[in-house]
Formats: structure tokens, C-alpha cells, sequence
């Protein structure tokens, strides 16, 4: 097969830059977030220092808590399409983030997402748990590239950074009440209380319950999934040691209990799959949300997922003269068991039933100690040490494959699946002249994964030695990575700078199911039901290596603001997973794909031309495909477009507030252009177009003068079109959201 190289498209960077400057060079003199009808800064800690929004060079989007709130914007799902370049899709599995083309599908105990999700400065682990509810929430912070330096392994497409609203030493107070459609029901309420002139506490809950999105015409009595049912509380404490430190302590508390039957046969979707060639057909969204499959082997059972959360976290932050230091240390332990229905196509004109259980049961441990200079000094510099273990123990049966030939019950027992990671950073900004910053930083990473556990073939579900067998599934690997960052930043006036940055990332290697000729754990040996070729059974780490340079403005009087960002990928050894068949038994694969390259170019801000109107807008142009890559080791797909990465998007938005006696009438309206993107199966070189369409959003909420309450309307997809989010390897599809509606009430005191 050719192999090509790649390097930076001279080409694109330097027109990019061009216009970034012409653009940059003509703005107004501004104050960014300077007081009146302009618009407002926001302070993000995107570097992990506090700083505007506008002076850090990142690409990046943010979205306060006041937006969240008056948007309906609760969990990751609903947050994508406010986005660019960013997707977010929900599954039985976990959250599943995409990042300028780049995503991961092996959520499993051994596989590592792309992008990393953090809920106060703590990374979790496990897409099962990111699937949280948005709630007393301060901002979003959304870093798009490689964010290796600071935040470390796993974040080769960016970083989704929640945080929280903390203690206030004052007191203050909100509940809010939704209703809407789908029978959905929300309730919240935040207080703050300040017990003396060093300890405040903060006590936040909210609870969520909606009926499913999806239609049973299978003749069962059973609810689908797409539903929701979850409660969260948080407690927070701030303590002020003296004058030079402060003890932060976070107490987390979740549970979400729903169906787990949230896929459909991508029949409902596309015609043709079974030929290899699927084709998009138009449909009404209650068709599309339609589960009429009838499984001929078996019938289904209610679906159901438990999910339990409990996390407690502890800031330090200590002034130490020349320098501050922070450790954060946080435990989290999670438990998810869950039964799922599949759909299962066998063959391209056959599909059977399939019932999976699951019980999982993790822990994670997490600590990072980081000195940084103070602000305002001439050299600004951090560095620090982290140290990361996770241990998971889980039990997987998946049961009814005997029409196909296949033992009836197939039973994994994980005991354990352990990941630990130990790093040491650093990062510093130096004012070469008082316009001109030069950044360098490194991270080394020291990781180790390891993989305990057995696979039963077996006749029932408790394991007969008389009639069962019983095979070794066994892994482990050590990784030794470090990643770097440089970086240049050049002021062109108070509101306007230039960035570009190189960087590197890494996204952790791993191991599939089975072992090695020769293993022998927990009294099993490895034998031939599950041995596998040392070559097939680890993949190598996912590396990227980026050049990117951009422009933030503010400009108009500080009315108008616009951030700019290209950028070119080059991306190694990416890491694609898919269920394959592996002596009769279905295991999860993950393999290398060679090598892909993703270009595009980035533009988002805000304009506010009255005190009552603002609009806001984004558009991309984005070129992501593989430069080398045979899934089958036959066929070729240099050239094929990576998942979920539409050319074109243009985001527009549009809010005008209507002065009136009494008080505000305030109408919003926003909508998001995308051209078709490619949903892929590679093991079975299935290629799924999702057209490309638009999707529109309306707002209208009323604010009385001088109240303290406050009540609003929303319409979600508007147009009440349905789209698949992922299609797997066995023929199911998750959709998307319909059309929905509600009215939300929000109380302040």
C-alpha cells in the first residue's frame, strides 16, 4: 500500500494568518469586558490560572451558568450543538466526545477516551460516569486540541472542563421548576450560607425524570430507553486558614435510573445496509423513533440502567511568598449495572436478540500537587506532579446466540482491570518585549494498565466445570510518553491578539480480549479459545502532532468580538474499536489505523449593535480523513472522511430584548447549518451518510422589573427531524432528540 507524508498545508496557514492579522491590526483600542452595553468577559482558568477569555491562546467556547440556565442546556447532550467542531452522543456505553474529527469507541475498562472530561479540575475516567447532570455549574470550558502539557494523557482531541459554582461569603439562593413534553419534569435549588468570616457552605440538589423518545411496537409491555431519571446533590465548604491558604471540600452524590434500551435497527435510518451500501431515506420523526423489531429467539426483558456516583474532592491553596501551590486530591467510586435488549445482525438478512447484562464496579483515586509564579510577575511559570489509579471489577453475560450455534450464555468476570498513571509537568511564558510571550512546556507520562479476568463459554449462568469452559482474558502494558508544547503570543492592540502554537498529544495504548500462549492467571491457562497473537493483542498508543495559529479581537467598542483558529493534525496510530468474533465468542477490537490528517478553519464570537439585541455566530471548515488506513487489510481507505466531521457548519443565533411596562419580554431564536457527515462500521466497510440538514432552537422568557422570579419558553429541534448519532457493528443505531418543548420557572433569593 503507498504511504504518504504529511506535513503542515503551508498554503492554508498562511492565509489564515493573513487575514487574522489584517483583521486584528484595524480593531478599535478596547478594554476587553469593559462596562456598558458591550460584551462581558469571562474568566477561565483554560492554562489553570485565572485569566480573560480573551487573552488566552486557546481555541476554546464557554458557556456560563446563566447561559446553561436560560438555554435548558442540563447535560453534555444538549450542550454540542453550541459548539464548534464539537459532538457529543449519548449510548448504553457512556458519553462518546468528537472534537474536530477526532473520537473514541471502545468504552470498555481497558479502552481510553480521546477527549478528556473533568468536573472540577478532576478527570474521570470512565465515559459510563461523564453522563452527569449540569447543575449549580458556574461555566463550561471546551478546549479543542491537543491538551497534553497541562491536563496529560487522553486529551489528543481537547478537554470538556465543567466547574462548579463554589462558596460566596454571602448569602444567596435559587429554585427552579420545569415541565414540557414527554412528560418531562425538572426540579433544582442552590443555597449559600456563610457561617462565619472564614467557612461558607453551598448545598446544591436536582432531579430530572422524562418519559422515552422511542415508540414500542414490539408488542412487549416494556418502556424504551432515551428517558430520563436521575437525581444529583452536591455540598461544598470553603475555609479560609489564616491569610495565606484556603481548604476547598466538595461532597457529590448521584444516581440515574432509566432504561438502557436506547438503540434502533439502522433500518430505520437506511435502506440497502444488508447489500453493503447503505442510502438515507426521509422519514417522520415518529417512524425514525419506531422499535418494531421482533426478535425471532427470544423475547425481551424490561431494560433497565443503575448508576450510582459518590465523589468527594479537597483543594489546598497555599501562598507560599514568591509562589502559590494547589494539591487537589479526589475519590470517586462509581457502580453501573444495566440489562440492554440488542438488536443483532448475524448476517446481512438476519438479525436475532440478544440480552446483555452488566455489573461494574470502579474506583478512582487522583492527586496533583502544582506551584505556579503569582500574577503579574514577568515570568509566568507552573510545574507540578500527578498521580492517577483507577480499579475496576466487572461481570459481563451476554445469552441467546444459540439459534446461530453458539454457546448460551457467554460470561466475563473482570477481577481486576487496574490503570494507574504518574506524570511530572511543567510550563512557562516569558515576555520576550511587552507585546511579544514565548510559552514552553512538557509533560512526562508513566503508565501502566493490567488485565485480570476469565471468559466463561457456558450453558447456563452460573458455571458448571462439568459442562462449561473456561478461558484466560489477560493484558497488561507499560507506557512511557512524554509531550510538549511551544507557543507564541503577540498583542496587536488592548483588544486584539495573534497565537500559534505545536503540540503533541497521546492517548494511552491498551489491550483486547484473550492472552498469550503461555499465561496463566487465577488458575486458568491460556488456551486455544482465547489466545491471540501477540501482534493483534495490544494496539500502540494514538499520538497527534498539531500546528495551529489564531487571532481573538475585540473590536466596535468592544461590541463585536472574534476569535479565529486554523489548524493542521497529524495524527498516528489512531485508535478505532468494533465488535468482531473471536473463536464464537464477541469481543471488542481495537486496532490502529495508520494515519490521518485533519485540517480546518475556525471562526466564532458575539456582536451586540443595541443594548437589546446580540447575536452570536460560529462556522468551520474542517478536512479530516485517513492518510493510511485498510481495514481489512485489502482495501484501502486513504481518503475516507473521519466520523461525525461535517465540511461546513455555520452556527447563528439571535436574542432582542423587548422593553415594556412591568418589565422584559426576551425572544431568542438559533439554528445550526451542517453538510452531510459519515457514521462508519470499518470492520464490515459500512459507510453511513447522515444528510446534511439545520436544526433550530426558540426562546421566549419574560422578566418582571424588580422581581425576583422569572419565567421562560423553549422549542428544541424545530424542524422535529431525526438523525443517527453512532450505527455499530451489529446494525444498531442511537438517534437523536425530537422535537421538544417546555416552561421553566426560576426563583432567586
Amino acid at each position: 500500500m503507498k504511504t504518504y507524508r504529511v506535513r503542515p498545508n503551508p498554503s492554508l496557514l498562511a492565509a489564515a494568518l493573513a487575514g487574522i492579522a489584517w483583521h486584528a491590526a484595524g480593531a478599535q483600542t478596547v478594554t476587553p469586558g469593559a462596562a456598558g452595553d458591550g460584551i462581558q468577559e469571562v474568566i477561565v482558568t483554560a492554562q489553570r490560572s485565572a485569566a480573560p477569555e480573551s487573552r488566552t491562546p486557546v481555541a476554546m467556547s464557554v458557556l456560563t451558568g446563566e447561559q446553561l440556565a436560560k438555554l435548558g442546556l442540563d447535560d453534555p447532550m444538549a450542550i454540542g450543538d453550541r459548539l464548534p467542531n464539537t459532538y457529543f452522543q449519548y449510548g448504553n456505553d457512556g458519553l462518546r466526545i468528537t472534537i474536530r474529527g477526532v473520537s473514541s469507541a471502545d468504552n470498555t475498562e481497558k479502552g481510553d477516551p480521546s477527549a478528556a472530561f473533568m468536573l472540577d479540575g478532576v478527570y474521570i475516567a470512565r465515559p459510563q460516569s461523564q453522563t452527569v447532570s449540569f447543575f449549580d455549574v458556574d461555566r463550561i470550558e471546551v478546549l479543542r486540541g491537543p491538551q497534553g502539557t497541562l491536563y496529560g494523557r487522553n486529551t489528543t482531541a481537547g478537554v470538556v472542563h465543567v466547574i462548579s459554582k463554589t462558596p460566596v461569603p454571602w448569602f444567596e439562593g435559587e429554585a427552579h421548576a420545569e415541565i414540557g413534553s414527554y412528560d418531562s419534569r425538572k426540579l433544582g435549588a442552590t443555597v449559600n450560607v456563610p457561617v462565619s468570616e472564614t467557612l461558607a457552605l453551598r448545598a446544591a440538589v436536582a432531579a430530572n425524570q422524562r418519559e422515552s423518545f422511542l415508540r414500542n411496537a414490539q408488542g412487549t409491555p416494556y418502556h424504551l430507553g432515551l428517558d430520563r431519571d436521575d437525581w444529583s446533590a452536591r455540598l461544598s465548604a470553603r475555609l479560609g486558614l489564616g491569610r495565606d491558604g484556603s481548604l476547598l471540600l466538595r461532597y457529590e452524590h448521584t444516581q440515574n435510573d432509566a432504561s438502557n434500551d436506547d438503540s434502533l435497527p439502522d433500518t430505520n435510518f437506511y435502506r440497502g445496509a444488508a447489500q453493503g451500501a447503505p442510502v438515507w431515506f426521509d422519514a417522520p420523526a415518529a417512524q425514525r423513533l419506531t422499535n418494531a423489531f421482533i426478535a425471532p429467539n427470544m423475547r425481551p426483558e424490561q431494560g433497565y440502567t443503575h448508576k450510582t456516583t459518590s465523589a468527594l474532592s479537597a483543594e489546598l491553596n497555599w501562598d507560599l511568598g514568591g509562589f502559590n501551590a494547589t494539591w487537589l486530591g479526589s475519590h470517586r467510586d462509581f457502580s453501573n449495572n444495566y440489562l440492554y435488549n440488542y438488536y443483532y445482525r448475524v448476517v446481512p438478512t438476519f438479525a436475532i436478540g440478544l440480552r446483555h447484562d452488566f455489573n461494574g464496579d470502579y474506583n478512582q483515586d487522583s492527586h496533583e500537587l502544582r506551584f505556579a509564579t503569582k500574577s503579574g510577575g514577568r515570568l509566568n511559570a507552573q510545574g507540578g506532579l500527578y498521580w492517577f489509579r483507577e480499579d475496576a471489577s466487572n461481570h459481563y453475560v451476554y445469552r441467546d446466540m444459540e439459534p446461530i450455534g453458539l454457546t448460551p450464555y457467554y460470561v466475563w468476570d473482570i477481577i481486576p482491570s487496574v490503570s494507574r498513571s504518574r506524570a511530572v509537568f511543567g510550563q512557562a511564558t516569558y515576555p520576550v518585549t511587552d507585546s511579544l510571550r514565548l510559552t514552553a512546556g512538557a509533560r512526562y507520562n508513566m503508565d501502566n494498565k493490567s488485565r485480570v479476568g476469565t471468559i466463561g463459554y457456558q450453558q447456563a449462568r452460573a458455571f458448571n466445570p462439568a459442562t462449561d469452559l473456561r478461558a484466560l482474558d489477560h493484558g497488561e502494558l507499560s507506557i512511557h510518553k512524554t509531550t510538549w508544547r511551544l507557543g507564541a503570543e503577540l498583542d496587536l492592540a488592548p483588544g486584539s491578539m495573534l497565537y500559534g502554537t505545536a503540540a503533541t498529544g497521546f492517548k494511552a495504548g491498551g489491550f483486547n480480549d484473550g492472552c498469550a500462549a503461555g499465561d496463566e492467571k487465577l488458575g486458568v491457562r491460556c488456551n486455544a479459545l482465547s489466545q491471540v497473537p501477540a501482534a493483534d493483542l495490544t494496539y500502540a498508543p494514538e499520538t497527534v502532532r498539531s500546528w495551529e495559529a489564531g487571532a481573538k479581537t475585540r473590536f466596535w467598542g468592544n461590541r463585536a468580538s472574534l476569535n479565529l483558529a486554523a489548524f493542521h493534525y497529524d495524527y498516528r496510530n489512531l485508535q478505532l474499536s468494533a465488535v468482531a468474533f473471536h473463536n464464537g465468542s464477541p469481543v471488542y477490537v481495537t486496532s490502529n489505523a495508520g494515519q490521518a490528517v485533519v485540517n480546518g478553519l475556525e471562526a466564532e464570537g458575539q456582536l451586540r449593535p443595541t443594548a437589546a439585541d446580540r447575536f452570536d455566530y460560529a462556522l468551520t471548515f474542517t478536512d479530516a480523513h485517513y492518510i493510511s488506513y485498510s481495514p481489512d487489510g485489502v482495501h484501502s481507505w486513504a481518503g475516507v472522511k473521519l466520523d461525525r466531521t461535517p465540511t461546513r457548519t455555520l452556527s447563528l443565533g439571535w436574542e432582542h430584548r423587548f422593553g415594556l411596562p412591568g418589565g422584559a419580554l426576551v425572544a431568542g431564536v438559533h439554528t445550526r447549518a451542517s453538510s452531510r457527515a459519515l457514521l462508519t462500521v470499518p470492520t464490515q466497510a459500512l459507510k453511513y451518510w447522515v444528510p446534511g440538514h439545520t436544526e433550530s432552537d426558540l426562546r421566549l422568557a419574560w422578566e418582571p422589573l424588580g422581581a425576583s422570579w422569572t419565567v421562560q419558553a423553549r422549542v428544541r429541534n424545530l424542524e422535529n427531524e431525526v438523525r443517527p448519532t453512532t450505527v455499530n457493528s451489529f446494525g444498531m443505531a442511537l438517534p437523536g432528540e425530537p422535537r421538544t418543548a417546555d416552561l421553566r420557572v426560576d426563583y432567586r433569593f
